[in-house]
């Protein structure tokens, strides 16, 4: 299949290569055209008008200003890993290539999540004065460290604010004052044919520019997936270079404006081969406006099942329309119902914007919270129509999500469970869990159980706070015991059997 040969990359991500074709078009067949004598010997004569084009560079190609203004902004990001983060079974490094190339990753690896401990290398954005730097999920994904380097070679260490990988990003804060950042630019300006640039830090080349065009908008190219669905995929396409270490960096328009965060590559080596895609800058910024108020992004949901109408489509459900996203189904408590849209609609536009795809519905209605108001129109037979939907969350509500508070620790059969900070799940490559201590004095000191050991899975089921070691041991107890599954902070795996004979 030409899906396993072709790699859809979260790289070290973008730099914008690209060239000026200057050509014409054969619209008539010209007349003949007699040979005329050459001579055997020309005589060239080189003249200062030779040496020096008169031509002048029309305003708005110059692409010195823009750079200027943007590569000072643009950081190289700088990740460490620990060795005990990665196991055979998951290897550190972009989760995405693993689909197309199974075992045979090894000659494809990029340079943001090396196995086996190092670092990692990627770029990022800064946008505001006080230090607080956009850059990609996966180009801090579970690193030990992240240190920031800047265009001055001032080296500060960051830390992660937050991180949302439905859109593939996250927030760095450094303590530095006064530094140059980028002003965000308005995505949905932006045009297939435009110009813009690209400034990263491709194999380590530190503030690197490079230029190319929008070749596309609203491209889903299948690579954040996930298990809940929630993955948001609506990349600008650009034939900006990519390649490792620049995932992070910045596409800008050429008044220097941010328009975009650079992200994959579609490549079979692994390396630039002519497409690259950048999250764009309008949904960029709610995702971190969300995550500097908020903490975790309010993702806002209309609550229906679509699909992308075509021909057949069309002629299936004798629509008479060929664009927009049809409505397949939606629940009863969803924002769509509740607006009035039945299954069987065809949504043309959401707050005046077309939506022709499915990726496209949903950039749009991720811009939003819960509780915002949406006009959407769309059509039913041949009539239009709009309706204005108030959007819910994940649960039905309106209601504005807010971070889990701090977990309790938990006291256990006279041991301590107490909750897995941040740091130490990220330079393990754990999602929550429960570090013991005070065996010695508990009933689980005949287990063989050291102090510092993090129980991560009791049998099937999967510990993420304190609270779920004693639910699950307590439910283990009507049976013939529990297997314990865990990890040290060294990094060192263990099993325990608790009440087995």
């Amino acid at each position: 299949m030409q899906a396993k040969q072709m790699m859809l990359g979260l790289f070290g991500s973008a730099i914008l290569g690209g060239g000026v074709a200057v050509g014409g078009y054969k619209l008539l067949e010209p007349a003949p055209v007699a040979p005329q004598a050459v001579a055997a010997d020309p005589q060239v004569r080189y003249t200062s008008e030779m040496r020096s084009s008169t031509y002048a560079v029309p305003e708005g190609l110059n692409f010195v200003a823009a750079a200027a203004a943007v590569t000072p902004a643009v950081v190289h990001v700088m990740t460490e890993y620990a060795a005990p983060a990665v196991d055979q079974r998951q290897m550190q490094m972009d989760p995405f290539l693993r689909q197309f190339f199974g075992d045979q990753l090894e000659q494809f690896r990029g340079q943001q999540q090396p196995r086996g401990g190092g670092q990692g290398s990627g770029s990022g954005v800064i946008i505001a004065a006080n230090g607080y730097i956009v850059t990609n999920n996966h180009v801090i994904e579970k690193a030990s460290k992240i240190e920031v380097v800047l265009d001055d070679k001032r080296k500060f260490e960051a830390e992660l604010v937050g991180a949302d990988p439905n859109t593939d990003l996250a927030v760095l804060k450094v303590k530095a004052d006064n530094l140059p950042f980028v002003k965000y630019g308005n995505s949905d300006d932006v045009r297939v044919g435009q110009w813009v640039l690209a400034v990263g830090n491709p194999f380590n080349l530190n503030s690197t520019v490079t230029a190319g065009i929008i070749s596309a908008k609203g491209r889903n190219i299948d690579i954040l997936r996930r298990k809940d669905n929630m993955g948001i995929e609506s990349f600008i396409q650009t034939d900006a270079v990519v390649n490792p270490g620049n995932s992070g960096g910045a596409l800008v328009n050429l008044n220097g404006d941010l328009i975009g965060i650079n992200s994959a590559i579609a490549s079979h080596t692994g390396s630039f081969e002519g497409y690259a895609f950048a999250i764009p800058s309008s949904l960029a910024s709610k995702v971190v406006d969300d995550l500097l108020k908020y903490k975790v992004v309010q993702r806002a949901l209309l609550g229906v099942n679509i699909q992308e109408v075509d021909a057949r489509l069309a002629s299936e459900k004798k629509l008479t329309t060929l664009n927009g996203v049809y409505v397949q189904g939606l629940s009863e408590s969803s924002a769509a119902a509740a607006a009035g849209l039945r299954t069987g609609d065809v949504i043309t536009q959401i707050n005046g914007v077309p939506v022709n795809t499915s990726s496209q519905l949903q950039e749009q209605v991720a811009r939003f919270r819960p509780g915002d108001k949406i006009k959407v129109n769309f059509q039913r037979g041949n009539a239009p129509n709009e309706v204005t939907a108030v959007l819910r969350n994940a649960t039905g509500t309106t209601s504005v999500v807010r971070e889990e508070p701090a977990l309790a620790s938990v006291k256990y059969e006279g041991a301590t469970l107490a909750p897995v900070s941040a740091r130490e799940q990220a330079k393990l490559g754990l999602e929550g869990g429960a570090k013991i201590s005070g065996i010695r004095g508990s009933n689980f000191r005949e287990t063989g159980m050291g102090d510092g050991f993090i129980i991560t899975r009791i049998d099937k089921n999967q510990v993420t706070k304190p609270a779920d070691v004693k639910k699950y041991l307590d439910e283990a107890r009507d049976k013939s015991g529990a297997l314990v599954e865990g990890v040290y902070p060294d990094g060192r795996k263990a099993y325990y059997p608790i009440g087995q004979e």
